[in-house]
Order: structure tokens, then C-alpha cells, then sequence
């Protein structure tokens, strides 16, 4: 009897210790008893929801960590789908190449000191101010979109965003890029970042809709960052930074005469007017193509010849030239989709090469320096001899006009008194 007592007393605090263990190393809030083992937990009232404990001295908890866990969950993938359409509004990777023209041309213009912080703070502008223009692009672009094979899965089309969602986004994260390059750049950066957002979204856009020249006004899109960047470390556009917008700019004319050729029954089913569509035969985008790859090729001597790069990149630049040159005339002796997605894919490789290279073998300030006063020091010196040539000329004049003018004022007397008087003293006279 006591052995009976002394066990159900033993398997009772056992139980009540195991129930308090549980309910301290699961470190949440939980219930101990179900709503079928407690017969008085479905009468209780909502009062002792918190915590409390009940007036038989039961806890109740309504807030289990089940339905905390499907909150975080259900949170998190939320963030995840409208990331996911961010990052496909933005056309991050698009975005991401116009971050690394822009951030070439900032190191370009900085010399031999980079200031890290105003790279990074003018690499995350011209980001922001690049995902507002291809978010703006593809609000605009929506019903074309649909009708594509390569975009209908973007976020607007598919439906995952609404169209006030998304131009939200675009506003905010254009003005917020703006304001950035303003305050942390200067405002000839800021503004043409405001002037590229502008031409991209509300030219180019609606202009592929109209007329072929959309491609050669999207090149002029294209061109701008690197002359932000430029404009963003020096404060100021000059020559020298017009080598990267100027490769940038007829970079981008066979890179999308490729891309128009591969994808002209697309391009054509979503109503778009590129310039491969009214060439049936694909001479003309070819030829455009091989006419813009040859005008790479003096890019290389250009920054040589101004003082931007040594005298190597000549070299590389021109074999990166010879080779972009080559698939374009390989696709315009043979015009098919396969050529054109090797003149694509040559495009791609000659960019980041390109800019590399520039990177590279870019001057520090001094050698610019030395450079540009060792030109201007021969335009001194040549325009100096010059002007001593001149003045010994001009002083050979006067002297033969002082001559002549000491021939006339000297009086015929003179000869005269040394002729027939030679006894006579010839009388001096006091030259002017």
C-alpha cells in the first residue's frame, strides 16, 4: 500500500516535471493541455488570452509558435516575390553594365588618386537612376510586352505587380538616384543622369514604336553614363572623356543589329520598328553593323594621342577592333542567324575588354601633366622662335629704313668738301 502510494506520487511529479521541461526548452509560448483534455478550455473566456491563468489554474496561450513560424514564412515570401520583381523591372544585370561604363569613366577621370567613397556613391546613383528608366520602359511597353515571346513572363505583363506599384517604384528610386548624385557628386552629374532617365524612358521608348532611328537614339542612352561617371570625378566634360562614350556609342549599333536580326519575328509580333524588319535579306543591318565596328578602330590611337592611355593600348585596342570587324564582315558575306549570335556574342566580349584595357593602361595626372606641358612647352618655343624670327626681321627693317634714311639726310656738302677741298675738314652732322 505504501509502495502503491509512494509510485503514484512519484509518477506524478515525473509528470509534471517532463510538462514543465517541455514547456521551458521549447523557449515559446504553448499550450499544455488541448481543448479535448481540459473540458473547461472551451468554456473560457477570451480574457486569459494572454497568458493568465485560468480560474482552475490552467494556462491558456492563444499565440502559438506555429502561427508565429507561418507569419515569418508568409512574410518572407512576400519580400521574395516582390524583390523578385524588382530585380526584373530593373533589369538588373542591363543595369549592372551601365553601373560598370559609368564607374570606367569615373576611374578615368580621377587619375592617380580614386576617391573610393564618390565611386561608390556614383555607382549606386547611376543604379538607381538605371532601374527607374527600365522600370518606366516597361510600364510603357506593356501591352508590346505581352504579345512577346522573350518578355511576357516580365512582372507586368504576367501580373504579379500592378501598374500604380510599379511606377511607385520608378519614381521613387529615380528621384531618390538623383538626389544621391547631386549631394554626393555634383549637379552636372545629377543632371545627366535626370537628362539620360528622360531620353531613355520618354523618347526612346515610344520612338521604337515609330520610326528605325530608335536604335542610334538608344546608342546616345547608352553613351551617357561613362560621361557621367567622367563628369561625376572631375567636375567638368572635356575631350579626353569622350574615348568611352564614343566606343560605347558605336559599340551598341551592330551589338543590337545582332540582336534585331535574331529576334525580328519577335520584334515584328510585338510592334516594334527596328531597322532589321524593313530588310528583308539582312544586307543593310549587316553592312550598318561592319560600318560602325570600323569606326572603333581609331578609338585606340585617339587615346593614345590625347593622353588618356599609353601607347600599348593602341596595340590592343586594335586586335580587340580587328576581331568585333571581322564577325561583322563574316555576317554580311553570310547572313544568317547563326552569324548574327557570333557577331552578338563578339560584342559582348569586346565591352568589358575594352574597358579593361582602359583601365589598364590608363596616365596617372602627372604623366598627363608632363605630357601636356612638354606639348604646350614646343607650341612656346615654336611660337617664340617665331616671334624672335619676326622681330629680327622687323629689326633688319629698321635698320635698313635707318640706312636709308642716314643715306638721304646726308647732305651732298659733305662729298662735295672732301673732293675739291681736301685742306678742309669734312663737317660732321648729327644723325636723328
Amino acid at each position: 500500500m505504501w509502495r502503491r502510494s509512494s509510485l503514484s506520487l512519484s509518477q506524478t511529479l515525473t509528470f509534471s516535471s517532463s510538462k514543465l521541461l517541455q514547456f521551458q526548452s521549447y523557449g515559446a509560448v504553448r499550450p499544455l493541455y488541448s481543448s479535448s483534455s481540459s473540458p473547461s478550455s472551451s468554456s473560457a473566456p477570451n480574457s486569459f488570452d494572454l497568458g493568465f491563468p485560468k480560474p482552475d489554474g490552467t494556462p491558456a496561450f492563444s499565440a502559438t509558435a506555429l502561427d508565429l513560424s507561418s507569419l515569418a514564412s508568409a512574410s518572407a515570401s512576400t519580400a521574395r516575390h516582390y524583390a523578385r520583381c524588382y530585380w526584373e523591372l530593373s533589369k538588373a544585370r542591363l543595369s549592372m553594365l551601365v553601373v560598370a561604363t559609368s564607374g570606367t569613366g569615373f576611374v578615368l577621370a580621377s587619375g592617380t588618386a580614386v576617391d573610393f567613397a564618390g565611386l561608390c556613391w556614383t555607382c549606386a546613383g547611376t543604379m538607381m537612376v538605371a532601374a527607374s528608366a527600365n522600370s518606366l520602359n516597361q510600364v510603357f511597353e506593356i501591352k508590346n510586352d505581352a504579345r512577346m515571346k522573350r518578355t511576357r513572363l516580365r512582372p507586368l505583363p504576367s501580373g504579379r505587380i500592378t501598374i500604380p506599384h510599379a511606377v511607385t517604384w520608378a519614381s521613387s528610386v529615380g528621384l531618390a538616384g538623383t538626389a544621391l548624385l547631386a549631394s554626393k557628386a555634383n549637379m552636372l552629374a545629377a543632371g545627366l543622369a535626370a537628362s539620360n532617365l528622360i531620353l531613355y524612358a520618354f523618347v526612346y521608348t515610344p520612338l521604337k514604336q515609330i520610326h528605325p532611328v530608335n536604335t542610334w537614339v538608344g546608342a546616345v542612352v547608352g553613351a551617357i553614363p561613362p560621361l557621367l561617371g567622367w563628369a561625376a570625378a572631375s567636375g567638368q566634360v572635356s575631350l579626353n572623356g569622350m574615348i568611352l562614350p564614343a566606343a560605347l556609342y558605336f559599340w551598341q549599333i551592330p551589338h543590337f543589329m545582332a540582336l534585331a536580326y535574331m529576334c525580328r519575328n519577335d520584334y515584328a509580333a510585338g510592334g516594334f520598328k527596328m531597322f532589321s524588319l524593313a530588310d528583308a535579306s539582312g544586307q543593310r543591318t549587316a553592312l550598318v553593323a561592319l560600318r560602325n565596328s570600323l569606326y572603333l578602330i581609331p578609338l585606340g590611337y585617339l587615346a593614345y594621342d590625347w593622353g588618356v592611355t599609353s601607347g600599348w593600348f593602341c596595340l590592343e585596342s586594335s586586335l580587340l577592333t580587328l576581331a568585333i570587324t571581322a564577325a561583322a564582315f563574316s555576317f554580311y558575306r553570310d547572313r544568317t542567324a547563326q552569324k548574327a549570335r557570333r557577331m552578338f556574342h563578339a560584342s559582348l566580349l569586346y565591352l568589358p575588354v575594352f574597358m579593361a584595357g582602359l583601365l589598364f593602361h590608363r596616365l596617372p595626372d602627372n604623366q598627363q601633366c608632363i605630357k601636356e606641358d612638354y606639348s604646350g612647352r614646343i607650341v612656346e618655343l615654336s611660337s617664340s622662335s617665331e616671334t624672335l624670327v619676326e622681330e629680327s626681321e622687323n629689326v633688319d627693317g629698321i635698320e635698313m629704313m635707318r640706312s636709308t634714311v642716314r643715306k638721304q639726310a646726308r647732305p651732298p656738302v659733305a662729298y662735295a668738301s672732301v673732293a675739291p677741298f681736301p685742306f678742309l675738314p669734312a663737317p660732321s652732322y648729327a644723325v636723328p
